[in-house]
C-alpha cells in the first residue's frame, strides 16, 4: 500500500462479550497519529452467539471448526449491514481479531475463531486476521497485540490501561515497550452483575452498595499469577480454574461479590503505577466510577479517561491499525511485549474467493 491515505474497517469481540465494535478508520501514513474514526458501532451477540462463544471453549475440534466457519460468516454479514448503514464506499481492506475461544500459549495454543475467508467472500473485501498464532509460534504469549498501536498511536501518555474482560497495561521501558495482563475484569464482574438480572454494574453503582470480604480478597491477592514477571497473558480457563471456585466458596451475594471484586481490581492495577503517572483509560471499565474512584484513593494517579469513540473503540481501532502495518510488512507485534523470540509481522491476509 503505497498511498499515504488508507481507509480501514477493524473488528474486535473481547472475552466480556458485550458486542462486535467495529470501526470505520482513516490513517495518514506519512504520520499515524493523525487517524480519524469516522464512523463506528457495537452490535450486540443474539443469546445463541452468547451462548455458542461462551461454551465454545467445551466444544471438539469439529464443532470449532464448524464455529469458525459460521462465526465468519456471522461477521461478514455484520460488516456489510455495518457499510450499508454507513455508506461507506472507500475501503482498503478489513482487519478483523475474531473472538479467543482458546488462549494457552504456554501449551503452544491460542484460537480465535471467525474465518477470514468467510469475512472476504461476503463482503468482497481484502481480509487480515489471525493476529495471534504467529506470535505463540515463535514462543510468544499472542498477547497483548495492543501496545504496538499504543506505542505508534498514544505515545504522548506514560502508560495506557485498557479495562475490558481483563486489564492490561501499556508502557515504554527504556527503548522497549512492556505490556501485559493485569487482572480480569468485566468477564467476572458481568457473570455476578447477571445473576441480579444485570448485563453490567453500570458505573459500579451495585458494588459501591456491596459488602466487602476481605478473606476473599486476601486469597484472590495470593494468586501466583501476581507474582510472575512479564510477558504474562490471562484466558477464561484462568479465571474458571483459580477465579470463579475462589467466589463461589466465599460468597452467595452477587452484591458482595461486586463490591469485593471490584476493589480487588483496584488493589490489582493500583500497584502497577507509580504515583503522578499519566495513564490513558480505555474499555468499558473506564466508565465504571466506584472502580475509577477506588483506585485513586489507594494512589494518586492521573486518570485520563478520553472521548467516548476511543474509550469504547480503542482495540478495534488498533487491530485496523496492526493490519496497516502487516500489508506494509512493518513489525505489529513486539517481542519485548509477547516474549516472543523476535519482533514480527503477524496476521494472515486473504482476498476473496481464495481457495481455503
Amino acid at each position: 500500500m503505497n498511498k499515504s491515505e488508507v481507509f480501514v474497517i477493524g473488528l474486535m469481540s473481547g472475552t466480556s462479550l458485550d458486542g462486535i465494535d467495529l470501526v470505520y478508520v482513516k490513517f495518514d501514513k506519512n504520520n499515524y497519529q493523525f487517524f480519524e474514526i469516522l464512523e463506528s458501532k457495537t452490535v450486540s451477540y443474539s443469546y445463541k452467539w452468547k451462548q455458542d462463544l461462551q461454551n465454545s471453549i467445551n466444544f471438539s475440534s469439529e464443532e470449532l471448526e464448524d464455529l469458525d466457519v459460521n462465526y465468519g460468516k456471522h461477521l461478514g454479514y455484520v460488516v456489510n449491514d455495518f457499510i450499508d448503514e454507513f455508506q461507506i464506499e472507500n475501503i482498503d481492506f478489513i482487519a478483523s481479531h475474531g473472538h479467543t475461544v482458546l488462549h494457552q500459549p504456554e501449551k503452544g495454543i491460542t484460537l480465535q475463531v471467525g474465518n477470514g475467508l468467510e469475512i472476504a467472500n461476503i463482503t468482497k473485501h481484502k481480509v487480515v486476521y489471525d493476529f495471534r498464532t504467529q506470535d505463540v509460534e515463535l514462543g510468544g504469549q499472542g498477547a497483548p497485540l495492543v501496545p504496538i498501536g499504543d506505542e505508534l498511536l498514544f505515545s504522548e501518555y506514560d502508560y495506557c490501561l485498557n479495562l475490558g474482560g481483563f486489564a492490561n497495561v501499556s508502557f515504554k521501558k527504556g527503548s522497549k515497550r512492556i505490556a501485559y495482563d493485569i487482572c480480569p475484569v468485566n468477564i467476572v464482574l458481568n457473570k455476578y452483575a447477571q445473576k441480579i438480572g444485570l448485563e453490567y454494574d453500570d458505573r459500579g453503582k451495585v458494588a459501591a452498595k456491596g459488602n466487602y470480604n476481605e478473606e476473599l480478597d486476601v486469597q484472590l491477592q495470593k494468586l501466583h499469577f501476581y507474582k510472575e514477571q512479564a510477558p504474562k497473558s490471562l484466558g477464561l480457563e484462568w479465571v474458571k480454574e483459580k477465579v470463579f471456585p475462589k467466589i463461589d466458596n466465599n460468597i452467595n451475594k452477587p452484591e458482595d461479590v461486586l463490591r469485593t471484586f471490584t476493589d480487588h481490581v483496584a488493589w490489582a492495577i493500583a500497584r502497577e503505577f507509580p504515583k503522578e503517572a499519566k495513564v490513558l483509560v480505555t474499555g468499558g471499565g473506564a466508565y465504571n466510577d466506584y472502580l475509577i474512584q477506588k483506585i485513586k484513593s489507594i494512589k494518586n494517579i492521573d486518570l485520563i479517561i478520553p472521548s467516548k469513540k476511543i474509550i469504547d473503540f480503542k482495540e478495534a481501532l488498533i487491530f485496523a491499525f496492526l493490519g496497516v502495518l502487516k500489508l506494509d510488512n512493518q513489525v505489529n507485534c513486539l517481542c519485548s511485549v509477547t516474549g516472543a523470540e523476535k519482533n514480527h509481522s503477524s496476521g494472515v491476509v486473504v482476498n476473496p474467493s481464495m481457495v481455503q
